[in-house]
């Protein structure tokens, strides 16, 4: 008989009809007089019950039927006499595909996230995992579909790469050499001549650069991969391995750049409301008892549109009425997530778009502001303190959420060629590897903007899960890569 997916059965109202069912067991009550069999295959957090007359069946054969095993049921489709579900399946076979003994490590029991990401092979069975993966598919294709009905087109960027895009230098190398036997030169350099790419080369940290090319010949394109961080990072918001979108637009100002970060992630969440409703309604009640109110509130909402030097007034007034942060905030430094989460979940109570940071603290693409802000009191990242008139700022626009901190990190970016050049010259950067990319500002060179969202950052609000480990299938972090 051909398999019917539990989904499917669930929704069908053809009771009295035959039909075939295949999945895992997530438990198994018996007695005498009749056995519950609870079946899941991944379609639906809902289990379908498989009723077994136990007077029917080989006794060995439901003994093997334990949490966790793998069965084939066939029954006949009839109206539930219980609570919580509308169908059932009156069992008239069994099979047994696959045993699972007693130290199967999903049993139905509580178990710590920290536990199961010793089982990551065997995790994505249980029920929270199964919504989560599930809302990730749905963001995913919420995302594909977003763009493709706004006119841009999907570019595969490298994940090779012989630049590096934030200038951070964290980036994992990509070589053919023999790593115990290294040639260098009389200065004790490595020697790439004899590698695979002939030069030095990494997994990148972001497709923009390369987007902005695309932008540039497509109008507006957006790319949607893996990217891969060295960083020694062990918080609940970091990863080494780590999925990004990042769009590109050809002449999109700062406002509307922020009016297309805004309407993309409002779309994302809608999707989830409209699509996701019965993972979400389980992680609402097991997770987060919060988590559907806040996505339905993040529609309600007009993102706040809030320059850094007011945003860093805000939190100096905080400081002075006895708030208490760990990290500074004075004008010119990089805010942490403490202040980002004080703004948006303490002062506004809605996510905020911050605009017009300082140029010292972003990267050198950002197209700097004609006038700088006055009166705000500088911090030591950027080598000056008191009340001066600060640095130039860049149009940057970057989503601060609930819970998460920065979401989106996205800017207008310098169309000019001498003003880049100005720029690079300015922080002494090697700009080697990035000949082409200032190319772009020699020939038909327009203005631009660009934002990146990490992908993972977006599944941890909308699951309300707590570490991002949880909401990517095999977490790359430090000294894991096991699974």
């Amino acid at each position: 008989m051909k398999r019917t997916k539990i989904i499917d059965v669930l929704k069908s109202t053809e009771y009295g009809k035959e039909v075939c069912v295949k999945g895992w067991v997530r438990t198994h009550r018996s007695s005498k007089a009749v056995d519950f069999i609870a079946l899941n295959d991944g379609s639906t957090i809902k289990n379908v019950q498989v009723v077994v007359d136990p007077t029917k069946f080989d006794e060995q054969l439901l003994k093997d039927i334990t949490t966790g095993a793998c069965i084939c049921a066939e029954g006949t489709l009839v109206e539930s006499q219980g609570a919580g579900q509308s169908s059932e399946i009156q069992a008239t076979k069994l099979e047994v595909y696959g045993l699972c003994g007693n130290d199967y490590p999903m049993q139905k029991k509580g178990q710590s996230f920290e536990a199961m990401r010793k089982n990551a092979h065997m995790r994505l069975r249980t029920n929270t995992f199964g919504a989560v993966m599930r809302i990730r598919h749905n963001m995913a294709m919420a995302i594909h579909t977003y763009f493709h009905e706004h006119g841009f087109f999907y570019f595969h960027t490298p994940l090779i790469t012989a630049s590096d895009c934030e200038g951070a230098g964290n980036m994992f190398q990509v070589t053919t050499k023999n790593l115990y036997d290294l040639k260098k030169d009389e200065s004790g350099k490595i020697i790439y001549d004899d590698d695979f790419f002939g030069e030095q080369t990494s997994l990148t940290v972001s497709g923009q650069l390369e987007g902005e090319l695309g932008a540039t010949a497509l109008g507006a394109i957006y790319t949607f991969g893996p990217t891969f961080r060295a960083e020694n990072s062990n918080t609940p918001r970091h990863l080494a391995e780590f999925w990004m979108v990042e769009p590109e637009v050809a002449f999109l100002n700062q406002e509307e750049l922020m009016d297309l970060e805004e309407d993309f992630i409002k779309y994302c969440v809608r999707w989830a409301l409209d699509n996701c409703k019965d993972d979400l309604l389980f992680l609402n009640q097991m997770i987060d008892k919060t988590l559907i109110e806040r996505l339905e509130g993040i529609l309600k909402e007009t993102f706040v549109r809030l320059p850094y030097t007011e945003g860093i007034n805000i939190l100096q007034e905080a400081i002075k009425n006895g708030k208490k942060f760990e990290f500074p905030c004075n004008w010119g430094d990089d805010l942490a997530s403490e202040h980002e989460r004080y703004l948006v979940e303490e002062h506004f109570k809605k996510p905020v778009i911050m605009t017009d940071y300082p140029t010292a603290i972003k990267s050198f693409y950002m197209k700097q502001n004609e006038e700088a802000p006055t009166g705000a009191t500088l911090g030591s990242s950027i080598g000056y303190k008191g009340t001066i008139a600060p640095g130039p700022t860049m149009q940057g626009t970057d989503v601060l959420f609930p819970q998460i901190g920065e979401i989106i990190g996205g800017s207008v970016r310098e169309e000019s060629y001498d003003k880049l050049m100005g720029e690079i010259k300015r922080r002494d950067m090697d700009m080697t590897h990035l000949w082409w990319y200032i190319d772009t500002r020699k020939w038909g060179s327009c203005p631009h903007a660009g934002f990146g969202l990490g992908f993972e950052r977006l599944i941890l609000f909308v699951t309300g899960m707590q570490n991002i480990r949880d909401v990517i299938p095999f977490p790359r972090t430090p000294k894991s890569a096991e699974f």
